[in-house]
This record gives C-alpha cells, sequence and structure tokens, in this order.
C-alpha cells in the first residue's frame, strides 16, 4: 500500500445556487433563527451565517438518469432544481450531503439542512443548496459516512484503481473539497470508513476480494488489524462503525483512545449474509440484507443478530429501532411490508405500488427505501414517485410526492 500526500483542497468546481421552490421557482426564504447562530468551535454544527431552526428539515433529493438533480421539502412542499451533473450509478448520504457515484468519480451535492445529533438533544439547521464538486477516481466508488455532516470526513473507496480517499466535511461545509488522506491500494472492491481522525480500510487476499480490516491513522500508519472475509456493507451507529464480512461482521470502536475491532459471529446455521445495511440515522440496530429470504437485524450495542423472515424476498429494509422496534421492508412484489423486531410477524402491508418498475431492468433495482422517526420514503422510479409510508399505521400510504425530477436515485436530507 502507497500512501500519498492528499491536496490540501481541491477547489469546488460547480457553485450552483438553489434555483427555485414549488410554483414559481423563486428562492424560498429561510427559517427565521430560534437559537442566535453558533460557531463550529461550539461542538452543535453551526456555520456563521446559517440558520439555526426548530425542527428538522427533512427533504428529499431526486436524482434522474442523465443527472438532473431536484429537491422536494417534506415540510412545506416547496420544490427546488439544483441543477445537473454527470448520470449516478449509485447515490449515498450521511443526512446532508448527497454523494453520486459514477464510473469516473463521485459528484457532491450539499442539500443545506442537517441535524447535528449531540447524543441528548439535536440542533437543527437550514442553508442554501448547491452542487460542491467532482472528486475523480477509477471505478464506481464505494462510499461511507460518518454520524456527523460538519465534522470528521466521508470515506470514498474506487475499485479499479484501489484508490482511497478520506473528504474533510467542515470543508465541504464550506462550500471546497478537501483530502485528509489519500491511499493507493491494490484494485479491489473495498471499503474505506471513516474512524476517528483515520480509518478502517479494507486489503484483498490473493483473488482480489477484501479479506481483512487495517484501522489506521490520520497519516495512514497501521492500528489494529482483524479478518473480514468478503467484506461488504457499512453503517455507522452511535456504538460504532459496521462492516459486514461472510461471517458475521465487525463493529469498530475505541477503547482508551486505542481501536478495538469486534467480531460478532452469525448464530450457527445461518442464512446468507448481509451485504448492506440501513436503519434510521445513528440507531443502534440496522438491518441486513443479502440473498435470503428475510432480513438481518445487528444490534450493535448488545452484539447480536437476529433473522426475521420476510413474506417475499427484499429488494430493500431498514431498521427503525423505535420502541415498538419496527423494521420496513420493500419486498419483490413491490409490497411495503412492516415487521415487528420482537415477534418476528409481519404486521401490515401495503398493496403493490411500483408494477411498472418491476417490470423494467434497468429500473428494478432502485427501488430506494429511507427511513425517519416517523415515516418511510419508498421510490417508484417508473412511476416517477416517492410514497410516504406511515409504518406505526398500518403501513398507510400518508402521501404520494412527485418530484421534478424522476427518483431513478432517492435520498432523504436534513436528518
Amino acid at each position: 500500500m502507497k500512501l500519498r500526500t492528499p491536496p490540501v483542497a481541491l477547489a469546488a468546481l460547480v457553485l450552483v445556487a438553489l434555483a427555485g421552490c414549488s410554483n414559481a421557482h423563486a428562492p424560498q426564504a429561510l427559517p427565521p433563527e430560534t437559537t442566535g447562530s453558533a460557531s463550529a468551535d461550539d461542538g452543535h454544527g453551526a456555520i456563521p451565517g446559517v440558520a439555526e431552526v426548530a425542527e428538522p428539515q427533512l427533504h428529499l433529493v431526486a436524482i434522474d438518469s442523465n443527472g438532473e438533480a431536484s429537491m422536494l421539502d417534506l415540510l412545506n412542499g416547496a420544490e427546488s432544481r439544483l441543477g445537473q451533473i454527470a448520470a449516478p450509478v449509485t447515490v449515498t448520504t450521511d443526512g446532508r450531503y448527497v454523494f453520486a457515484a459514477n464510473s469516473t468519480g463521485v459528484d457532491i451535492i450539499d442539500s443545506g439542512v442537517w441535524t447535528w445529533d449531540h447524543k441528548d438533544h439535536f440542533h437543527y439547521y437550514r442553508a442554501e443548496a448547491k452542487t460542491i464538486g467532482t472528486i475523480s477516481g477509477g471505478g464506481t466508488a464505494t462510499i461511507a459516512t460518518g454520524m456527523l455532516s460538519t465534522a470528521g470526513t466521508t470515506g470514498m473507496f474506487f475499485p479499479s484503481s484501489g484508490t482511497a480517499v478520506l473528504v474533510d466535511n467542515t470543508a465541504l461545509s464550506d462550500g471546497t473539497i478537501a483530502e485528509t488522506l489519500r491511499l493507493d491500494t491494490v484494485p479491489h472492491v473495498g471499503i474505506i470508513a471513516p474512524f476517528g481522525e483515520g480509518a478502517i480500510v479494507t486489503e484483498p487476499d490473493d483473488s482480489g476480494t477484501a479479506a481483512r480490516l487495517r484501522a489506521i491513522d490520520v497519516d495512514g500508519k497501521e492500528l489494529a488489524t482483524t479478518g473480514c472475509p468478503a467484506a461488504a456493507g457499512t453503517i455507522t451507529t452511535r456504538v460504532g462503525l459496521v462492516i459486514g464480512c461472510a461471517d458475521g461482521a465487525v463493529i469498530a470502536t475505541t477503547d482508551g483512545g486505542k481501536p478495538v475491532l469486534e467480531h460478532v459471529p452469525y448464530p450457527a446455521g445461518a442464512a446468507a449474509p448481509a451485504t448492506a445495511f440501513d436503519g434510521r440515522k445513528g440507531r443502534p440496530t440496522v438491518a441486513g440484507t443479502g440473498t435470503g429470504v428475510g432480513v438481518w437485524l445487528l444490534n450493535t450495542r448488545q452484539r447480536t443478530w437476529d433473522w426475521v423472515p420476510t413474506a417475499t424476498p427484499v429488494l430493500a429494509a431498514a431498521a427503525v429501532d423505535d420502541a415498538d422496534g419496527h423494521v420496513v421492508v420493500v419486498g419483490t412484489d413491490g409490497t411495503v411490508q412492516v415487521y415487528d423486531e420482537n415477534t418476528k410477524e409481519r404486521i401490515a402491508a401495503t398493496e403493490p405500488l411500483m408494477p411498472a418498475t418491476l417490470t423494467d431492468p434497468a429500473l428494478a433495482g432502485k427501488v430506494e427505501l429511507t427511513v425517519d422517526g416517523q415515516r418511510a420514503y419508498v421510490s417508484a422510479p417508473a412511476e416517477g414517485l416517492v410514497y410516504e409510508i406511515d409504518y406505526a399505521d398500518g403501513a398507510r400510504v400518508a402521501r404520494t410526492l412527485k418530484l421534478p425530477t424522476q427518483p431513478v436515485h432517492l435520498a432523504e436530507t436534513g436528518r
């Protein structure tokens, strides 16, 4: 592995101001501040000149097959266009930034809305949305985000070149791109995930498959290692960083400032492993999906796995991790199903919502599911719709939403 000195900062490419709102497509006035503006040093995620508001500024960002991006305010219905980026292959969000990966790089959109998780309370912010710029790389990058959008870093692993990059989130909040770390590794489908000031990065075996995890510091120095066969899928919770393995998962935490890489094995006779994880942002229990007809639930606090069989194969799943243990699943039949993580029973389901999407091979794999504390949002790309689901009320379709651009890719921000 070769360590390269990162550039101090990469100039942001095009800065595209938020272009409009619903109806007349004129700029929306920002909500009034509810408290005085704080500085980033106060540890609450504030940035000078940005409005702190009373409630989460939840938005949906949709990107079509040509890279046209738009945004919908879930509170007041205001629509805005965010401009053009390269057509994405995958889209990832940390709750503020949208990272749109294609075969030659990653375009970054700032949705201008975010939440600062202060553990015992939250702060909510709103600013102008804009595109920030592009990081070039070889192959469609795997993106790994952390808990906070205005602090720490975001990881980007480019498989064709084996380049692993950490991007400074504080610089992104200023509208610029700066790398804190750039590593040259062996090309493989890998991961670099933010961990403290450094990262956890994969290393392949002789077959070229990610098989080992290395904890490194901000200079790329190795601090700890552990095995992780067929490493795939990552998510960060309040407990620690999760990376999926063929035989379980590794949860990365710190003890006295030193990295601890703990292996949580699957139960004996387990179903197919999880290769992707999702859940309500920051919550300790996350849902894992793979090829099995069901959903894995990983409790990162208790270090336990649980298996929830589902009525159909799964397109997407997310753990809400609320008091009632809701788990939301999108089935291959186009239904949105709600399960109880304690009883493993299906407690509600919608009618099929996306027949046109499921018959289109180019779009069937693009169905996106995101959950927050009250609702789930499910995209139907071919129908050009997003369904807002009240998972606590019998999987009721609360709203059917249409954004200015077709939701081939969908992300929820403001979380």
